[in-house]
């Protein structure tokens, strides 16, 4: 998974405190990370419809739907596209004891494993949203946490 994903997140969490739209170098502000390696992340989760773009002065980011209705699943996939983290690439029809492709019917134990492994984390993402973490945030950081993240990117320090 690449590190788009964790920057996304973060930007997605924050865009719930957000009483208005949050200008892209102001995130990357935020999150002390350069506004060019934001802006990618920010165009893939545009391109999904997870965010939208406001132009104008005071334009920026919002999210496009609720933060319930927006997985987790859904960023990563925005980031980091759909395709399934392991690929079989038929190990087992190589080398000396190379197993013949018309006996291999169906996927090995590995690409079973991993494949069912995929499955179980993408359904562990897909059930977890982004008002999830926006939870968490407040229960771990107090009833405050996003009073403050609001006032600092309303332009308090």
């Amino acid at each position: 998974m690449s590190s788009g994903v964790e920057w996304a997140l973060h930007c997605c969490v924050v865009l719930t405190a957000a009483d208005r739209p949050v200008p892209a170098a102001r995130l990357a502000e935020l999150h002390d990370v350069s506004g060019t390696y934001l802006a990618k992340q920010l165009q893939d989760l545009s391109r999904a419809g997870l965010v939208r773009s406001i132009q104008g002065k005071s334009g920026g980011y919002v999210l496009t739907r609720a933060p319930e209705d927006i997985s987790l699943l859904d960023i990563v996939e925005a980031v980091d596209g759909a395709r399934p983290a392991f690929v079989c690439t038929e190990i087992r029809q190589r080398g000396p004891l190379a197993t013949p492709a018309e006996a291999c019917t169906k996927p090995c134990p590995v690409a079973r494993a991993m494949g069912a492994a995929d499955q179980a984390w993408r359904a562990a993402l897909r059930e977890m949203t982004v008002a999830d973490l926006a939870r968490d945030v407040t229960a771990d950081n107090g009833p405050t946490a996003f009073d403050a993240v609001r006032a600092w990117l309303s332009g308090g320090s």
